[in-house]
């Protein structure tokens, strides 16, 4: 990765990967503070907003597709979290038309190429992702329909995961690896934006959705305090249902091992304008909201991991 000018204090922002198509626009930046200043990573996999010329050429709705597949402009609120905040923060720059970050390599819809599933890949039995239209390349939205003009090439997609996906994810690893091992536990919060749910049972429908793979990828103490928060700030949260966490948590979260990862899926209407498309007059509230969240979190984690690192001297003695 390269490195550049930090634009909150001196901490140095970092650069990798490529989007294909785009004359060298990097694929995601870092923002790392050294040393680190919170055991927390801010993750933003779905706001990417750069789309080549012959990426948008290819699809039959642009405009609306853009919108529907991206988490409209919650980079921006992490931007602000980590400038109040101190936390470390990655954004992809890549559009999730382009691959979906959340996605593993596998999760391919074959029919979608020129040339079918390569033999070389194995088996193909289809995932629920895969079929429901929103697999590692997205397919088709509802009240859109099919995305794409003509089928795509092997090639490209061997592109976009070597120059997207695998440099995006190495950098995620290393740097909560890396927060991991200063403070003893690290946290990764995963965060994304969903449509109005509506009401869910003659209730409001919640403004949060914490997933957690059902409990496999964080600490419930973690979780607990977030819905705690939540309620003190008046917020409605689910837990899980409907977004329980995709292939980010799958992949990066060994809350074993000290590695503690948690999606937070974001009501637009609560950020954005009526349109859903600018921020809106609550964009300032939430993004206080989100940092109150980051610093309580973020002194939980460093207690977590100062007992962690205790017990592991206790071992190391006995």
């Amino acid at each position: 990765m390269s490195e550049t000018t930090g634009q909150h204090g001196d901490s140095p922002r970092y650069q990798g990967g490529v989007i294909p198509g785009s004359n060298g626009v990097p694929a995601f930046s870092l923002l790392a503070p050294r040393p680190s200043a919170l055991p927390l990573l801010i993750a933003v996999p779905h706001a990417g907003r750069a789309y080549p010329g012959s990426l948008l050429e290819r699809m039959r709705h642009p405009r609306f597709a853009a919108l529907k597949l991206e988490d409209r402009y919650v980079d921006l609120l992490a931007e602000q979290v980590a400038q109040e905040t101190g936390a470390a923060l990655l954004v992809a720059h890549a559009p999730r038309a382009m691959i979906d970050l959340n996605r593993a390599t596998e999760d391919v819809d074959w029919d979608m190429f020129s040339r079918g599933h390569p033999d070389k890949v194995g088996s193909y039995t289809p995932g629920m992702r895969v079929r429901s239209g929103l697999g590692l390349i997205p397919r088709r939205l509802p009240g859109l329909g099919e995305l794409w003009k003509r089928r795509h090439e092997h090639e490209d997609l061997a592109a976009r995961i070597g120059s997207i996906h695998e440099p995006y994810h190495a950098c995620l690893a290393e740097t909560l690896t890396g927060l991991r091992d200063r403070w003893g536990a690290a946290l990764l919060l995963d965060l994304h934006s969903m449509p109005p749910l509506g009401f869910r049972g003659g209730q409001p429908a919640p403004d949060f959705v914490l997933g957690d793979r059902f409990g496999a990828s964080c600490s419930g103490a973690l979780v607990g305090s977030c819905f705690g928060y939540f309620a003190e700030m008046r917020r409605g949260a689910a837990h899980n249902r409907p977004y329980a966490g995709g292939y980010v948590l799958e992949r990066h979260a060994q809350p074993a091992a000290g590695l503690h990862a948690l999606q937070v899926e974001i009501d637009r209407s609560s950020y954005l304008d009526a349109g859903l498309v600018e921020p809106g007059s609550g964009f300032a509230a939430m993004a206080n909201l989100l940092t109150g969240l980051v610093r309580r979190l973020a002194g939980e984690v460093a207690e977590l991991g100062q007992l962690r690192n205790g017990e592991r001297w206790i071992n190391a003695a006995e």
